[in-house]
């Protein structure tokens, strides 16, 4: 019974982005990590699968389960090596493991397959599919990545340098190179496991997900700034902030779960995380006109979205009824851009990063579109000239991720910038990040300019669908407006009047 509770917990967990699933059982400290690893793994595989079942025979009614505890014993009744536990739960899921069995083989009837994994859809990744690399990035509020490097080298890995294309994060046992867009990102092969490393254990690097790195290098906050997490748990982005900041400063961090708040507070102690102030709160009903946030120039908005992106969570769109699944992505979009719209009205606010775990353009383009249109004064920042996969057409400012293009998890990220009164953008101080300068005309064509070095700083699924106007924005999307140029008045020797 408790490898079926634990597992339900971990699976929920999970697909509410409280973390990355090997994290979560490893951190459970569960006596038999492998078995609820594979339970888990499996369960969350075949997760629309098993929900497609559990409604169509009404078992949350007529049993009382919660949702993910019914998914993990109907995968192990009818996909797995039958149940692992005796007494009342054995016996009622017995009773009803007849009508769950018909449901399954009507499921392979109407598809015309025999075995479970062909129920699956072509793109959900299985053990043997896209193997991502194991990322890792150093925690440099208790170490530096030089330090990092040099013990995991006496540690017995082999340091390869510094990656110079995509094809270096492809790497076998043992060895690893420093990534080549995050200076802070190490890189190993898929099978390495740093959960039971002191490394990790003592807060010196985060298991991070390359792309999820991408929102706070980006909005890159100087120490002593004022910044908002808007729904900030399970807290890897939080402590990147905070890293970044080199914990001066202060990180407003919101969440609306208390759970996973919880979680957040000991990953941010075991990071060494001290300038946070957690807030078990929606966001959408922080009070932008509070004292408290007078000083806020910088927001990290990493909203709830689909998960699209997430190589274990990938949509079921096969199996999935299309018209639910648009209803829920609508939904979706309306709380993203309501709390795109909410952000932006904090009085003192420079830049904003919004990023999702999605691959759907109407959580990504489509509500940045739609912000861009109902907030004039903000702008598209253009991020990292070298990054291989740009946002959907006119928005090409944005970051996508993939695991073909980018060897990431699916990912989005667009950096929002405030106008001044004077129509010119604040200035900001150089960062690392180099960033092209364009055109409203270079935007329709798709076309790049070189520029030299610029700072590229910085709930709930509710409210009712909204309609997103999907045209190019004009001066939102990332020109520069132009500024002129200062004539320097010499001063002149008055010439001999000539007779």
């Amino acid at each position: 019974m408790a490898l079926y509770v634990k597992a339900a917990e971990i699976l929920e967990k999970a697909e509410n982005k409280q973390g990355a699933l090997k994290t979560l059982v490893y951190d459970s400290k569960f006596k038999n990590i492998k078995q609820l690893f594979a339970l888990v793994f499996e369960t969350q595989k075949f997760s629309s699968i098993l929900q497609e079942i559990i409604e169509s025979t009404k078992l949350l009614k007529q049993t009382k389960l919660s949702i993910h505890l019914a998914k993990v014993l109907v995968h192990d009744l009818l996909m797995g090596r039958g149940l692992k536990c005796g007494g009342s739960w054995k016996t009622m899921m017995m009773k009803h493991r007849s009508r769950l069995q018909s449901v399954l083989a009507r499921m392979k009837v109407k598809q015309g397959v025999s075995k479970n994994v062909d129920l699956l859809p072509a793109g959900t990744v299985g053990p043997a599919g896209v193997r991502l690399p194991r990322y890792v990035r150093v925690n440099t509020l208790k170490t530096t990545v030089d330090d990092t490097v040099d013990y995991l080298k006496r540690d017995g890995f082999s340091y390869l340098g510094k990656a110079s294309k995509l094809e270096d994060l492809t790497l076998k046992a043992k060895y690893f190179v420093r990534d080549l867009h995050l200076p802070e990102v190490l890189v190993f092969s898929p099978k390495t496991d740093f959960h039971d490393h002191f490394l990790y254990k003592a807060g010196h690097i985060i298991l991070q997900d390359k792309a999820s790195c991408l929102p706070a290098y980006l909005l890159n906050p100087p120490p002593g700034s004022h910044l908002i997490d808007a729904c900030a748990a399970p807290g890897n982005k939080t402590s990147h902030l905070a890293a970044i900041m080199k914990n001066k400063g202060r990180v407003f961090a919101f969440d609306l779960d208390a759970k996973r708040l919880a979680t957040m507070s000991t990953l941010l102690l075991r990071a060494g995380v001290t300038c946070q102030q957690l807030a078990n709160q929606d966001f959408l009903k922080v009070d932008h006109d509070s004292s408290q946030f007078k000083d806020v120039e910088y927001i990290l908005l990493d909203p709830s979205c689909s998960g699209s992106g997430m190589v274990c969570l990938r949509d079921d769109d096969s199996t999935a009824d299309e018209e639910k699944n648009q209803a829920r992505l609508t939904s979706l979009a309306s709380f993203q851009l309501r709390c795109l719209n909410h952000a932006l009205k904090f009085p003192r606010l420079k830049r904003l990063v919004y990023s999702t775990c999605s691959i759907h353009s109407q959580e990504n383009e489509e509500v940045v579109t739609a912000c861009l249109q109902q907030n004039p004064c903000f702008r598209l920042v253009p991020l990292l000239a070298q990054w291989p996969e740009r946002g959907l057409p006119p928005l090409n400012q944005c970051l996508r991720a993939s695991t073909d293009k980018t060897r990431t998890h699916g990912f989005f990220v667009a950096l929002l910038e405030k106008y001044t009164d004077a129509g010119k953008t604040k200035q900001e101080p150089e960062v690392q990040t180099s960033v092209p300068e364009e055109t409203p005309q270079d935007l329709s064509q798709g076309e790049e300019r070189p520029a030299g070095e610029e700072r590229p700083a910085g709930s709930e699924e509710e409210s009712e669908a909204s309609e997103t106007d999907d045209k190019p924005v004009a001066v939102q999307t990332g020109s520069t407006p132009g500024k002129k140029k200062r004539k320097k008045k010499k001063k002149k020797k008055k010439a001999a009047p000539v007779e």
